[in-house]
C-alpha cells in the first residue's frame, strides 16, 4: 500500500466514540454512506448491533483513535472526552476531533485548546435532530472551529445532516446548540404544564396533546407573520406595540399563574414567564411589544 492510498483511506475512515442512540445512528448513517467506521464504547455490548452491520469495534480508545483521521465524539459531556481520550493523547496529533457532545461554550473553548495542545484539530458540533432522523433531509448540524478543517471534513460529515458552519470560534456552535435546546426544552415543559392543566378537567393527554401540538406547529408562522426579517427590529432596539404589548401579554401570564395555582399545579414555569412581563412593566415598557422582555433577560437585576 503506497502512502497516497494510506492517506486516502485515513481521510475516508471515521471513528465514532460513544454509542448511545445518537452514536449508533451516526455510525449506521456513515456506514450507509460507504465510510469504514471504527467504534468504541465503555459498555462494549452496545457495539454489537453496528458491528453486525459492518463497523469495527476497537478494544481501546487509543486503538479507536488510531483507526481514523476523523474522530467523532458523542458523549454525555466534555468531561467524558477527557476521561476517555486521556489514555490516547499521544495518538491525537494530525487528527480531527469533532465533538458533538453537549456542554457549555466555555468548556468547549477549553477543549479546543486542549486538543490543539496535543496536535489535533477540533470542531464543535451540535446535531439538531433526534437519533431516528439522523441522515435524513430534516437533519442539520451546527459546526464551528477552523474554517479550513471544516471544509476538509465537510463531505464526510455531510451524511449526518446538512452542515451549518457558524465561524471560527469553537464555542459558537455550542452556544447555538444550547440556544436551540432552550427553545426546545421550554416548549416541552410548557406542553406538559398545559397537558396537566387540562387533565384537571378530566381531559386525557390523548385528547389534549393534539390540540396543544397544533399550537406549537403554528407558532413559527404566527411569529413570522408580517415580518420579512425576523429579529431585525430586536437588533435595532425597536419594540413597536401595535400588535401586542407587554401589558397585554403580562395580563395573560397573570391569568396562567392564577389558573395553575387554583388547580394545584407546580407554578415554577408560569411564575418564570410572569416575572419577565412584570419586570418590563416595572421598567416602564408596558406599551412596548412583548419582545421588550429581552432587556431584563440580557441584564437581570
Amino acid at each position: 500500500m503506497n502512502e497516497q492510498t494510506r492517506n486516502t483511506e485515513q481521510d475516508d475512515a471515521v471513528t465514532v466514540i460513544g454509542l448511545g442512540p445518537m452514536g449508533r445512528a451516526m455510525t449506521r448513517t456513515l456506514l450507509t454512506a460507504g465510510h469504514p467506521v471504527t467504534v468504541w464504547n465503555r459498555t462494549a455490548a452496545r457495539a454489537d448491533g453496528v458491528v453486525a452491520e459492518g463497523a469495527t469495534c476497537a478494544a481501546t480508545p487509543r486503538e479507536a483513535v488510531e483507526a481514523s483521521g476523523l474522530v467523532i465524539l458523542s458523549l454525555t459531556d466534555y468531561g467524558a472526552m477527557y476521561d476517555i481520550l486521556g489514555s490516547a493523547t499521544g495518538s491525537l496529533a494530525g487528527r480531527t476531533l469533532v465533538n458533538l457532545s453537549s456542554d457549555t461554550p466555555d468548556r468547549t473553548r477549553e477543549a479546543a485548546a486542549w486538543a490543539a495542545g496535543h496536535g489535533a484539530a477540533f470542531l464543535t458540533g451540535g446535531i439538531m435532530a433526534p437519533a431516528p432522523m439522523v441522515g435524513t433531509e430534516a437533519s442539520y448540524v451546527y459546526y464551528s472551529g477552523p474554517g479550513d478543517v471544516m471544509e476538509r471534513r465537510r463531505a464526510v460529515l455531510a451524511p449526518l445532516g446538512t452542515p451549518r458552519y457558524l465561524g471560527e470560534d469553537p464555542g459558537l456552535a455550542q452556544m447555538m446548540y444550547q440556544a436551540q435546546l432552550t427553545v426546545f426544552l421550554t416548549t416541552l415543559s410548557a406542553l406538559m404544564h398545559a397537558t396537566a392543566m387540562l387533565g384537571t378537567a378530566g381531559m386525557k393527554a390523548e385528547e389534549s396533546l393534539p390540540e396543544l401540538l397544533s399550537t406549537a406547529d403554528t407558532l413559527s408562522g404566527i411569529l413570522r407573520a408580517g415580518d420579512e426579517r425576523p429579529g431585525a427590529a430586536l437588533d435595532a432596539g425597536e419594540h413597536p406595540g401595535d400588535l401586542s404589548t407587554v401589558t397585554m401579554m403580562g395580563a395573560t401570564a397573570d391569568h396562567i399563574v392564577e389558573t395553575s395555582a387554583s388547580l394545584g399545579l407546580d407554578p415554577a414555569l408560569p411564575l418564570a414567564v410572569q416575572s419577565h412581563y412584570r419586570h418590563a412593566i416595572e421598567d416602564g415598557h408596558g406599551n412596548d411589544n412583548w419582545t421588550r422582555i429581552i432587556d431584563r433577560i440580557r441584564a437581570p437585576r
